[in-house]
């Protein structure tokens, strides 16, 4: 009895590697197909946006990293989302953010919040968690209101934003917003493409 039981979680266990090595080869297809368009020579920067403001919420350092470039290329102030306790670094964290969502309670902010009365452009960015905006970045579009500024939203996320840009839209008081742009987290030899892909994105606007 013990061998067959042994044998079926065996079996469990190599069906379930052979699942995530499949998605983990089409998501890395559908980046490569995603960013050849943005590959080749840097391109130049031209929008002309006003005075920015980036504002943004990042756990492990990639929305930071997106971040990053937009205020570089804008010359914008920039402002960090930071929640008052640190979130949970426990293996079961996601279904602990998943609760969170579930149940509307999501983990006060450090205060005071930016004032964006000043700003012509206000870039706002964080990842995606369950499908949608981050509990902190959800938490911070509950208290914030926009003062009918241009605000432009942006996404990081392993390979699907969901519905992050749906429900920033419902949530983003008083804002007039641009279109968005959502950034996969890719490796170091797609830099490039990424940051052509800003740039360009930054153009249109």
């Amino acid at each position: 009895m013990l061998k067959t039981v042994l044998l079926i979680l065996l079996a469990l266990a190599v069906m379930g590697g052979a699942v995530g090595a499949a998605h983990l080869w089409r998501v890395a297809q559908r980046n490569k197909k995603e960013m050849a368009p943005f590959q080749g020579p840097r391109q130049p920067y031209t929008a002309q946006l006003g005075k920015v403001l980036v504002i943004y919420y990042s756990w492990t350092g990639h929305t930071q990293a997106i971040a990053q470039q937009i205020a570089q290329h804008t010359q914008a102030d920039v402002f960090r989302l930071e929640t008052s306790e640190p979130l949970p670094s426990v293996p079961w964290a996601p279904l602990l953010l998943k609760r969170q969502l579930s149940s509307g309670r999501y983990p006060q902010l450090k205060h005071p919040l930016p004032d964006v009365s000043a700003y012509d452009t206000v870039f706002v960015g964080g990842p995606v968690w369950w499908y949608t905006a981050a509990t902190p970045l959800l938490q911070f579009l509950r208290e914030m209101d926009f003062q009918h500024k241009t605000v432009v939203p942006f996404s990081t996320q392993g390979s699907n934003y969901g519905t992050f840009f749906e429900d920033f839209a419902q949530q983003a008081r008083n804002a007039q917003l641009k279109k968005g742009a959502s950034f996969n987290n890719l490796g170091p030899k797609y830099d490039e493409a990424v940051a052509n892909k800003i740039i360009l994105w930054l153009n249109s606007l």
